[in-house]
């Protein structure tokens, strides 16, 4: 395959709906305010094995993301980051490398959001469950102590040898951000924004210096089953982003 795909259009895309779905949930992380200048990415598979991904160009702003200017790229191509239109080396030292060794991450988001990053700079920095958003990730997350700088390729295999567990889509990257897992754009997405939801509630709770009310295990593992269980809301969610960047900003579908 070439590594990176010409512009194309609705009618000869073969993963078009998945290029406007991701696109989507780039302009939105605009509206929640998790971007970070022309950092982070995120990246979509297109292929059964996992190893042909989607993901944003080199230092472009998230607002101005769209479908089609989205790459193509193989993880098993090295050569990629020769080509005259590269991804960020960062970008694909993360992103490849969970593409190649993590079946099961149909869809990867790597932000820096406030809260979860936040989170991620404490010395423990696990979610007990004080909360119905805090206690949907409850035995579900990744905490990474092993921060070794830029996550260029050997950054990167360290962080996908840390996904083994089919449960935990959330990584918390000590002193770094978090990277998120989905089944879809609409399930990694939705997982993205209840995860930062869930860090507000937690930071903000720390902040009074009060003990915390903390849920049962068992209340707690219940919990985290049923929202996992529920139906229909990462699709929705998803849907209703889009029809109001149709009306508002329906460059990113093009």
């Amino acid at each position: 395959m070439s590594t990176v795909v010409q512009h194309p259009s609705a009618h000869n895309d073969p993963h078009w709906d998945l290029r406007v779905d991701l696109a989507a949930t780039f302009r939105w992380t605009v509206r929640e305010r998790w971007h970070e200048a022309v950092s982070n990415h995120y990246s979509a598979v297109t292929n059964d094995d996992g190893t042909e991904f989607l993901m944003n160009r080199n230092q472009v702003h998230f607002s101005r993301v769209s479908a089609s200017s989205l790459l193509h790229l193989n993880a098993n191509d090295p050569d990629v980051v020769d080509l005259p239109d590269a991804p960020d080396p960062t970008a694909w030292g993360l992103h490849s490398a969970i593409h190649r060794h993590v079946p099961h991450a149909r869809v990867a988001l790597h932000v820096h959001p406030k809260y979860s990053t936040v989170l991620a700079s404490l010395e423990d920095s696990d979610m007990p469950p004080i909360d119905q958003n805090t206690a949907t990730f409850y035995e579900r997350i990744v905490v990474d102590d092993g921060f070794g700088g830029l996550a260029f390729e050997e950054e990167g295999e360290r962080c996908a040898r840390l996904f083994s567990d089919l449960r935990k889509k959330v990584m918390v990257m000590g002193n770094h951000g978090i990277m998120v897992l989905g089944d879809t754009v609409a399930d990694a997405f939705n997982r993205l924004y209840f995860f930062e939801r869930a860090a507000q509630t937690l930071i903000l709770a720390y902040s009074t210096g009060r003990p915390l009310r903390t849920l049962s295990h068992e209340i707690a593992s219940k919990t985290a089953q049923e929202l996992e269980d529920y139906p229909g809301q990462a699709d929705r969610h998803l849907d209703e982003i889009k029809q109001i960047l149709d009306e508002e900003e329906p460059s990113y579908a093009s």
